[in-house]
């Protein structure tokens, strides 16, 4: 097993200005308009911005998980062409380009669950696991709460840790999370 981080300079940033942030920092705004149009721009100049299709699908998750679900998929194939064949390494969240996908398989295992597909969400967070031991996305208590076929947290849970829990997620912070 070795580990590999999926590329260099990231498409849609440079060393002076990062679109992707500034997206994300309209969208904590509350303009998730202006944000989208910041994003599909990226998108635009070059398909292959993984961040940008997490981003994307971190944007429609609360309202239209299967939107979201395939703006995650996208991401994640275009991240696969990137591997070698066969590949059984390691994808550490510590590299910096391996976190777009990173993010797109979070977003991507948080939807299957949110749409009752429970055995496919636990495969894609085992993978998470695999590619990431250290598991800076929370993907082992997902898993667990999976494997426990637990449904997702209603969206009207009064339980604010949940809510928080979820959004952080969604949007692939570092932070653990806890369900």
């Amino acid at each position: 097993m070795h580990e590999i981080a999926l590329g260099g300079h990231a498409p849609g940033s440079d060393d002076d200005t990062n679109v992707i942030s500034d997206a994300s920092e309209l969208e904590e705004a509350g303009d998730l308009e202006e944000a989208r149009d910041i994003l599909m721009d990226v998108l635009c100049d070059d398909l292959r911005c993984i961040d940008a299709h997490a981003h994307l699908g971190n944007h429609a998750f609360d309202r239209a998980p299967e939107t979201a679900l395939l703006h995650y998929e996208v991401g994640i194939r275009i991240a696969e062409l990137s591997l070698p064949a066969g590949f059984d390494g390691l994808l550490l969240w510590g590299m910096l380009y391996n976190r777009p996908f990173l993010r797109c398989l979070h977003g991507y295992g948080l939807c299957l669950w949110r749409l009752g597909r429970l055995a496919e969400a636990q495969k894609v967070f085992e993978r998470m696991l695999s590619l990431n031991p250290p598991d800076n996305q929370g993907a082992r208590e997902c898993l667990f709460a999976v494997e426990r076929h637990e449904a997702w947290p209603p969206d009207d849970d009064p339980r604010p840790p949940k809510r928080r829990a979820r959004r952080r997620a969604a949007h692939g912070d570092s932070r653990r999370i806890l369900l």
